[in-house]
C-alpha cells in the first residue's frame, strides 16, 4: 500500500484504526495529518457520525467530514471469520492499534492488547475508555456524561440557572489529543527499546486533568467552585463587559495590564485605588471596580474599544459567531480553511493546528467513503502474507 506523502514527520508508520465517533477518529485524524498511513477499520453500516446530521455536505454529514479525513477506508465485520482473520493480520502489521470500544469488548476477538502483541511486540496499542478499565468498565463512555460527571456542567451557566454542557464534545477532543501525545510517547520509547506498549487513557481521567485550576482548587484547597457565569473565580477584569452597543472581553491577567488598561479607558486614578491594587484586591472588590470600568467602556462601540485596547496592548476580544471566528483567523493571514483532496471529491477542511519548520502537514486524501480502499487494503495485507511465506 502506497504511502501518501514520505514528508509528514509520522511518515512509514502504518496505524489501525478501530476506533469510531469522536474521541479516537480525531486522534487518528492528527496521526494522518503528520503522515502515518491510517487505515480505518468500520463495520458494514459505518461509523456512526456517519449518520449524524444535519448538517451535510453533499448528503454527507459534516460531523463526520470534520474528523476523518486523509484515512482509507476497510469494511470488516469481525462476526465474520474471513473479515476477522482480515483485522488481526492488519493488527499484526501495523504500528499503532487504536480502538475505543467498552473495555473487554476486543477480547472476543482476538484483538485486545495481550493477543496483538504476542504476534506484534514493536505495537503500540492505544486504548479510549469512558471511565477506565476497573468499576466503570461498563460504562457507556459519551462526552456529555463525562461533562455531567466530572463536574464540568456546574461550573457553566449563570450563578442562578441551570448546568449546561459546552457546545462542543470538549472531553472527546481532549482525550483525543491526550491519546496521540501518548500514543508518540510510546512510539519515541520503543525507539530505545525495540518494544511497543499498551497506552490507556479514558474520558473522565481526561475531563479531570483539563479541568486544571478548577479541579486544582478542590484537591489543593479544598473549594468546590461553583457556576460563575462568564466571570472568572481569580481573575478580574477576565469577561464580557458592555459597551455602548454590547459586550466585548476584557483582559486583565495582571497588575501591569490592568494598568494599561485603566490608561486607555481614561480613568488612570484607579491604578493607585488600594482596593485595586493587586489581582486579589481586584477579585475581592470586583463589583465596586466592575462599574467604574463600565461607565468609561459605555462611552464608545465595542469596535472602537477593540482597536483602542489592542493599541494600548489589552487583551479583548469581540464575541464572534463561529463564521466570524473563521474570517477573523482569515484576516490575520492564519488560513484557517484547506482544500483536501481535488476536484470533485475536494473538501473544505480546518487546517491543523501544528506547523512544522522543516516538515509538511498533509491534506492528501478526504474522508472516505464506506469501505472505499477494502480492496486495496485487502492486497496489500494478502501481499505481506505472500512475502512472510518467502521468506
Amino acid at each position: 500500500m502506497q504511502q501518501q506523502n514520505s514528508a509528514g514527520p509520522l511518515a512509514g508508520l502504518v496505524v489501525a484504526d478501530f476506533s469510531r465517533i469522536l474521541a479516537g477518529p480525531y486522534a487518528t485524524m492528527l496521526l494522518a495529518d503528520m503522515g502515518a498511513e491510517v487505515i480505518k477499520v468500520e463495520s458494514p453500516i459505518g461509523d456512526d457520525t456517519r449518520t449524524w446530521m444535519p448538517p451535510v455536505r453533499d448528503e454527507v454529514s459534516t460531523y463526520y467530514l470534520s474528523i476523518n479525513r486523509n484515512k482509507k477506508s476497510i469494511v470488516l465485520d469481525l462476526k465474520d471469520a474471513d473479515d476477522l482473520a482480515a483485522a488481526q493480520r492488519l493488527a499484526a502489521r501495523a504500528d499503532i492499534v487504536i480502538e475505543n470500544f467498552r473495555p473487554g469488548l476486543m477480547a472476543r476477538f482476538g484483538l485486545d492488547y495481550e493477543t496483538v502483541s504476542a504476534a506484534n511486540p514493536a505495537v503500540v496499542y492505544a486504548s479510549i475508555s469512558g471511565f477506565g478499565t476497573g468499576a466503570g468498565k461498563d460504562y457507556p463512555g459519551y462526552d456529555l456524561m463525562v461533562q455531567a460527571i466530572s463536574g464540568l456542567m456546574s461550573l457553566t451557566g449563570s450563578p442562578d440557572g441551570q448546568p449546561y454542557r459546552a457546545g462542543i464534545s470538549v472531553f472527546d477532543v481532549m482525550t483525543g489529543m491526550h491519546a496521540t501525545v501518548g500514543i508518540l510517547a510510546a512510539i519515541n520509547a520503543r525507539h530505545a527499546s525495540g518494544e511497543g506498549q499498551h497506552v490507556e487513557v479514558n474520558l473522565l481521567a481526561s475531563a479531570l486533568s483539563g479541568l486544571v485550576n478548577q479541579t486544582g482548587a478542590y484537591v489543593a484547597g479544598d473549594v468546590v467552585p461553583t457556576r460563575m457565569g462568564n466571570a472568572h473565580p481569580s481573575l478580574f477584569p477576565y469577561e464580557p463587559l458592555p459597551a455602548s452597543d454590547g459586550d466585548i472581553i476584557i483582559i486583565a491577567g495582571n497588575d501591569v495590564q490592568f494598568a494599561r488598561l485603566c490608561t486607555a479607558l481614561g480613568v488612570p486614578e484607579l491604578i493607585d485605588d488600594e482596593r485595586f491594587a493587586g489581582n486579589a484586591d481586584r477579585t475581592k472588590n470586583r463589583e465596586e471596580l466592575r462599574p467604574l470600568l463600565e461607565a468609561e467602556l459605555a462611552k464608545r462601540t465595542k469596535a472602537e474599544w477593540f482597536e483602542v485596547l489592542l493599541a494600548a496592548g489589552v487583551a479583548s476580544g469581540p464575541i464572534n459567531t463561529i463564521a466570524e471566528g473563521v474570517q477573523f483567523a482569515e484576516g490575520l493571514g492564519l488560513e484557517p480553511v484547506v482544500e483536501v483532496g481535488e476536484g470533485d471529491a475536494m473538501v473544505p477542511s480546518v487546517r491543523n493546528p501544528i506547523t512544522f519548520s522543516s516538515s509538511e502537514v498533509r491534506y492528501d486524501l478526504p474522508p472516505p467513503t464506506l469501505g472505499e480502499h477494502t480492496d486495496e487494503i485487502r492486497a496489500w495485507l494478502e501481499a505481506a502474507d505472500d512475502r512472510k511465506d518467502d521468506a
